[in-house]
């Protein structure tokens, strides 16, 4: 059943980008590079505890 929601999300990601699978590749590239942006700055703000105490977090990549 995953398998044929990654497909239909597949299809609507290319179809949003008129067919073009480039464009649909740079597409979540873009929206990849800002997920990972807003990770880093959720990091960073949760770094410190209320105390003062660093948290440790590890990413997944």
């Amino acid at each position: 059943m995953a398998y044929k929601r990654t497909e239909v999300a597949i299809e609507k990601i290319i179809a949003s980008c008129d067919g073009n699978m480039r464009g649909a590749l740079e597409a979540l590239m873009l929206v990849n590079e800002h997920l990972e942006e807003e990770l880093q700055r959720l990091y960073s703000i949760m770094s410190l505890g209320d105390d003062g105490e660093e948290y440790r977090f590890e990413t997944v990549h």
